[in-house]
């Protein structure tokens, strides 16, 4: 009996531990919810315009802010149009920002999109939800003379 209540336990113990990982699984965004939230920002953008849509995706507490999922928005000159999380940035040249490592993520970004209409970038970013520099991978798509972008964070 003693050894049955043992297995039990360790059953339970284990099977809280698997639960407690899927939900933190599920406090980061995805590759697929990235992409899925630029196109829908994209779609937005169209809609209503650049001065509606602008002022949206920069609301920390809006349609476009999931998790530590956000979308941001430059024209092809690396200024900031929209932000998710900081609006501080916005109405900002960032063409040589960089990152925490000095990478000159912002040049390297507007470079993709003259090239291509997509694109995922690495580079390290301030995690909104743990507030730590991490390992971050932005999906960026180019929309007319727009670059969107939402991105994922990897621990």
């Amino acid at each position: 009996m003693k050894r049955l209540l043992v297995i039990a336990s360790v059953a339970v113990f284990f099977s809280m531990g698997c639960l407690v990982g899927f939900a933190n699984a599920g406090d980061q965004g995805t590759k697929d919810e990235a992409v899925a939230m630029v196109k829908k920002a994209i779609e937005y953008i169209k809609s209503n315009g650049n001065d509606k849509a602008f002022e949206e995706i920069s609301n920390p507490k809006g349609k476009f802010v999931d998790r530590d999922l956000y979308v941001v928005v430059y024209d092809m000159a690396g200024k900031c149009l929209a932000h998710g999380q900081k609006a501080n940035m916005v109405g900002k040249e960032l063409i040589d920002f960089k990152d925490a490592d000095g990478k000159e993520f912002m040049k390297e970004r507007v470079e993709l999109m003259k090239k291509q209409a997509t694109a995922w970038q690495d580079y390290k970013f301030m995690n909104p939800v743990s507030k730590q520099i991490e390992a971050k991978s932005m999906y960026v798509e180019r929309s007319g003379d727009l670059i969107v972008g939402c991105g994922i964070y990897s621990k």
